[in-house]
C-alpha cells in the first residue's frame, strides 16, 4: 500500500486540514507488462474511514492495522479529520458535513485519479460518533454509496440515555447540533433520514445503501443501538446487525472492522 499523508486548505472549513489516504500498490511481477496501461482503469474500490469524537485521520492507523486489512482485499482508505464536529455544520463553527459529505469525495476525485468514484465502489464505516457518521452519509448520499457500516455508533442519536448524556454537558453539544430539542426530525436523525429514503419512490430497493452495524453487549451505547435498530424494522428499512461480546474500545474495533471489509467485499462481488 501507498501511504498519503495530505494537508491542504479546505474552503468548506476555512482551515488547514490533514487526511490520510492509503492506494494499493502491486508489485512489478503481479503485473502482466502487455496489460498494464490496462490495470485499475476503472480505478480502486474506496472506503472512506471515519473517527470519533476526540479523534484525528490518524487514529485508525496507530490503533488499528486497517493498512494490512485494505491491502488484502485491494481497497484505497480515505480517513479524514473532522476534530469534535460530530459530522454536523456546526451551530457556531465550521462546517464539518459539507467537508465530508462534498467537498472531500471532490478533492479525491481530483486529486486520486485511480480512486474509483462510483457508488458500486464507494463504502463507507466509522467507530464511536464515526459510526453516525457513516450512516449519515450514507442515507443522505444514497446515489454515492453502496454501503455503510457502524461500529459501536450512537445510532438513535436522540434516545433519551444518549440525550441524557447530551444534557449533562448541553453548552458544548449545543455548540454542534443547536437545540438540543431539535435532533429528532433533523439531518442528524438516521431514522428520518432512513424515512426519506423509503418515502422515495425514485430509489428502488436495490438503490438503497446496504447498512450493518456492531456494537458490544457491555457498551455505554449498546441500548442506543438496540432502539435504533427496533425503530428500523418499524419502518421497514433493512439494517444487518451484529452483536458479542464487548465494549467501546480499539480492542474490539479492530477485530469488527475486519469482518465489516469482508462484508463489503463480497457486496462487490454479488
Amino acid at each position: 500500500m501507498v501511504l498519503f499523508e495530505v494537508n491542504y486548505f479546505s474552503n468548506a472549513l476555512g482551515i488547514n486540514t490533514n487526511l490520510k489516504v492509503l492506494i494499493p500498490q502491486m508489485k512489478t511481477e503481479q503485473i502482466d507488462d502487455k496489460d498494464y496501461d490496462n490495470y485499475n482503469k476503472d480505478g480502486y474500490p474506496v472506503i472512506y474511514l471515519l473517527h470519533g469524537l476526540g479523534n484525528d485521520e490518524s487514529i485508525w492507523m496507530r490503533r488499528t492495522s486497517i493498512e494490512r486489512y485494505a491491502s488484502q482485499y485491494g481497497f484505497a482508505v480515505v480517513m479524514p479529520t473532522t476534530h469534535l464536529g460530530g459530522y454536523r455544520d456546526t451551530a457556531y463553527g465550521p462546517k464539518y458535513w459539507t467537508f465530508i459529505s462534498e467537498e472531500l469525495p471532490s478533492f479525491c476525485k481530483e486529486h486520486f485519479a485511480n480512486i474509483s468514484d462510483k457508488k458500486e465502489d464507494t463504502f463507507v464505516v466509522g467507530a464511536s460518533m464515526g459510526g453516525h457518521g457513516a450512516f449519515k452519509l450514507a442515507l443522505s448520499k444514497p446515489e454515492r454509496f453502496k454501503a455503510a457500516a457502524s461500529l459501536s455508533g450512537p445510532l438513535e442519536i436522540a434516545s433519551n440515555s444518549n440525550m441524557e448524556r447530551f444534557k449533562s454537558k448541553r453548552p458544548f453539544w449545543e455548540g454542534i447540533y443547536g437545540s438540543l430539542e431539535n435532533i429528532r426530525g433533523s439531518e442528524s436523525d438516521l431514522v428520518y433520514l432512513a424515512g426519506s429514503i423509503l418515502e422515495n419512490k425514485e430509489i428502488k430497493i436495490e438503490e438503497r445503501p446496504r447498512l450493518y452495524s456492531w456494537c458490544g453487549t457491555e457498551d455505554f451505547l449498546y441500548d442506543c443501538n438496540l432502539e435504533f435498530e427496533d425503530k428500523m424494522k418499524a419502518i421497514g428499512m433493512d439494517l444487518d446487525t451484529n452483536h458479542s461480546e464487548g465494549d467501546h474500545n480499539w480492542t474490539c474495533w479492530d477485530r469488527e472492522i475486519q469482518k465489516v471489509l469482508k462484508w463489503f467485499s463480497d457486496l462487490r462481488n454479488e
